[in-house]
């Protein structure tokens, strides 16, 4: 959590789970009260401040099937650095950097040591490549999760099996 709370980062939490890391981001929050946010709690008004105010998104879940939080934090620009499980891996496209691809950010294993790199490299892209950035959250809150979307590619399917 250090690494993570340095003087270029806020880290804003909002919501409930395991009372160890609610107690752990109430220390932090403490510790440093100028760059840590700790609201163990959840408001669907707040989560939108958030969203709206925040650079980037955090949520390395463990095991996600679907989730809603990086499609809402796609929607407004806030780019989603994702642990990659589930529906996170499927809806959030990782940054390349040799073709200027990608929604977000993505890491494959569940430790700290892959995470902090990740966030390590989106610091990187906000700091120092603002344009690549920028693009990434014009392609971000383009991307059409919306079911008319889903019903035309249904339909280009049934087009194509039907003949």
């Amino acid at each position: 959590m250090d690494q993570i709370c340095d003087e270029n980062t806020q880290l804003v939490v909002l919501g409930t789970g395991d009372p160890k890391y609610e107690n752990m981001f109430r220390h932090y929050a403490w510790k440093y009260p100028d760059r840590v946010s700790a609201n163990i709690y959840y408001s669907e008004d707040m989560s939108h401040k958030i969203y709206a105010a925040a650079d980037a998104f955090l949520m390395p879940s463990l095991f996600e099937p679907c989730g809603l939080s990086q499609l809402m934090s796609l929607r407004y620009g806030t780019l989603p650095i994702v642990r990659e499980t589930g529906g996170l891996c499927d809806t959030v496209e990782s940054y390349n950097e040799f073709e200027s691809k990608g929604t977000g950010f993505s890491f494959a294993n569940y430790n700290a040591h892959e995470m902090m790199d990740r966030i390590n490299f989106a610091r990187h892209i906000y700091y120092d490549k603002k344009r690549e950035w920028n693009k990434m959250i014009d392609r971000a809150m383009a991307v059409d999760f919306s079911w008319k979307q889903s019903a035309l590619e249904y339909q280009a399917l049934y087009d194509w099996l039907i003949g």
